[in-house]
């Protein structure tokens, strides 16, 4: 571990010359510093290498997002919290929108606690992972009612909250409260792992790789040296075509001296997805409303609106009748619905009836004009497309055409 932290064996390929080595020998020697103390002032001399030289890149080179403040400028808990839980598996560029128009709606944390689920649900659509949603909501409700609006500045406490996990804490720890956190996301580990050009494979290495990364992270600014490898590793070492000229850390990197960095980091072949199968019912009535019902909160798209359907299983297809909402003569529709969720692939088709009963008790009736008012996920969005698309069930509505044109 000694050799693979700091590269004092030059046969490694360590950031140290024969000079600097001698040098660095020389200086421990004549202060007389103790095992202990020389591992010290090895480690105060590896993160002076790599935060100095990210810093003052970050300085240059800072990416102007909405929820960061000017460095220098303390930042704001909610602001970095609702940031961090939006970008977990989402892209910056679709982080924006969403993110300004959460500020715009619930500036604070005591407005978002306050919100009904189901809007916040409505927001977040588009975004995926509604989870993710659900959590952001609990989370409020319970800083605001135990903690009196005030986010903790602990790794610690900050992780028992709901939705928040070690990532989200350190990040929060070190962008808002300005103290010493490692936050470690995609980006963040590839740079280490190509700086240290570490061969175990992900996601194996990522125990090594945070203890790497610690090492690497100073004292001095860590709420800007957090965002700066995280800019870096999505701007400069992109997985695919690293700008490596651009890298202000290319001198210590031993990818990047190997001349194949896109070979890093490894990774363990991903097991093949799945395809899972079901059927939608598309419930309507004589002037064309149609049946929509809540999923259950737990499990995935948790909380939000669907229409009727069997269990997704991965074979064999359901049987329909032990699970249609209403009697009735049931006839496919032509084609399918695909969509792909991170874990697996979701193949749908659609059966449809015109039904005469107004009572549902699990579920209620919504026209298809007012589907916009709804909670639906994307795929439930993808079905009412087909359907306006291979059935005369109901007119082609705004809300429709937008989901098209998306």
């Amino acid at each position: 571990m000694f050799r693979r932290a700091w590269y004092l064996y030059l046969e490694d390929g360590g950031f140290l010359s024969i000079l600097e080595y001698v040098t660095l020998k020389f200086l421990i020697e004549q202060l007389a510093l103790t095992q202990a103390n020389s591992l010290n002032f090895i480690m105060v001399l590896y993160r002076f290498s790599y935060a100095d030289a990210l810093l003052s890149w970050f300085d240059d080179n800072a990416r102007n997002l909405p929820w960061r403040e000017k460095i220098g400028e303390k930042a704001d808990p909610y602001r970095v919290w609702v940031s961090e839980i939006m970008l977990q598996q989402t892209t910056v560029a679709a982080v924006i929108p969403y993110f300004n128009s959460f500020m715009a709606r619930w500036p604070s944390v005591h407005e978002l606690s306050r919100a009904p689920l189901d809007e916040i649900l409505h927001a977040w659509q588009g975004l995926g992972y509604y989870s993710r949603a659900r959590n952001l909501h609990q989370c409020a409700k319970y800083i605001c009612e135990h903690l009196k609006g005030i986010f903790p500045s602990h790794e610690e406490t900050l992780c028992k909250l709901p939705g928040i996990g070690p990532y989200t804490a350190a990040a929060i720890v070190a962008i808002a409260y300005g103290q010493k956190a490692t936050p470690i996301d995609t980006n963040v580990e590839r740079v280490v792992t190509r700086i240290h050009a570490l061969k175990t494979p992900l996601p194996k290495a990522k125990r090594e790789i945070k203890a790497l990364a610690k090492m690497m992270t100073p004292d001095r600014r860590p709420g800007d040296y957090a965002q700066a490898i995280m800019d870096l590793g999505a701007g400069v070492c992109r997985p695919r075509a690293p700008n490596c000229g651009f890298c202000p850390l290319k001198d210590n990197c031993l990818a990047f001296k190997s001349g194949e960095p896109t070979l890093l980091p490894h990774r363990l072949p991903k097991n093949a997805r799945l395809t899972r199968h079901g059927t939608v019912f598309w419930t309507a009535r004589k002037d064309a409303a149609v049946l929509v019902r809540r999923r259950a909160e737990r499990g995935l798209l948790g909380g939000m609106m669907e229409f009727p359907s069997t269990p997704w299983v991965v074979s064999p297809v359901p049987e329909i009748r032990k699970h249609e909402p209403f009697p009735g003569d049931w006839q496919p529709l032509p084609g399918e619905v695909a969509h792909i969720f991170s874990h697996f692939r979701l193949v749908l088709r659609v059966v449809s009836a015109v039904v005469e009963q107004d009572n549902c008790d699990n579920g209620q009736w919504c026209m298809p004009d007012d589907f916009g008012k709804l909670a639906l996920p994307t795929v439930m969005k993808k079905v009412a497309l087909h359907v306006s698309k291979v059935a005369a069930v109901f007119p082609r509505s705004d809300t429709l055409l937008s989901v098209e044109r998306n």
